[in-house]
């Protein structure tokens, strides 16, 4: 174990322990260094790891300190997990579980204000359809806020904070910029009844919508990666 891992492992030992809690201010540099037993060097470059994974927050002539350590912030680094080229199919598996799930708390959970939320982004959405080029940033933003509102909705932070983290950002701009000729009607349909089965309050129909608009999803990208294939040969 490098000295640095090692900073960063009682740090994190520290707050787990109770000795550091939410909003707590880290001791000075040299007083934390003689009782981690590191140099100052070590313990500098273990702070900077930690901030780098929103478990502390450095505010400049302030010092560091422990951030809230919520779950959405603590859960960033999915994102780029997410985003990373490659066979996503597993990945887009473990999303389709979590966020199917989701719709069904939300269908017993979720406020009128996330109601308003989702319905803003479906609204969204058709706005940016109805152009003859859309624009794929205004569809992955409307696309983003609908599945968060529903993630929200479930009243469960940390499933929020993964399906979040899942989201796949470039993926789903990727996947907007070629599907959206030919299924953006299709998803803008299947968000409306996900929608309609949360008002509804009816959590089996919330999920089994949720589950076919991500299984559909995932055939869209499996056939298109086969046509971009034959198109290489």
């Amino acid at each position: 174990m490098s000295r640095t891992q090692g900073v960063v492992e009682d740090i994190q030992r520290l707050i787990l322990d109770g000795g550091l809690r939410p909003g707590d201010r880290l001791p000075a540099e040299k007083e934390l260094a003689v009782e981690l037993g590191v140099s100052r060097g070590s313990l500098r470059e273990g702070v900077r790891a930690l901030v780098v994974l929103g478990i502390l927050e450095a505010r400049h002539g302030d010092g560091t300190y422990v951030t809230d350590l919520n779950p959405a912030t603590l859960l960033t680094p999915l994102a780029f997990v997410a985003d990373v080229p490659g066979d996503r199919a597993q990945l887009h598996a473990v999303r389709r579980m979590l966020e199917t799930e989701a719709a069904g708390l939300a269908a017993l959970r979720m406020t009128d204000p996330q109601i308003a939320r989702a319905r803003a982004a479906l609204d969204e959405t058709s706005r940016a359809l109805v152009d003859a080029a859309p624009d794929p940033e205004a569809l992955v933003a409307a696309d983003l806020a609908f599945h968060r509102a529903v993630a929200d909705g479930s009243g469960n932070s940390v499933l929020a904070a993964l399906i979040d983290g899942l989201a796949g950002t470039h993926a789903r701009r990727r996947a907007w910029e070629e599907l959206h000729d030919v299924a953006g009607d299709r998803v803008a349909a299947e968000h409306e009844a996900i929608l309609a089965a949360i008002t509804a309050r009816d959590p089996d129909r919330a999920r089994l919508r949720m589950a076919t608009h991500l299984l559909g999803v995932e055939d869209l990208m499996v056939g298109r990666s086969a046509r971009a294939e034959v198109g290489a040969r």
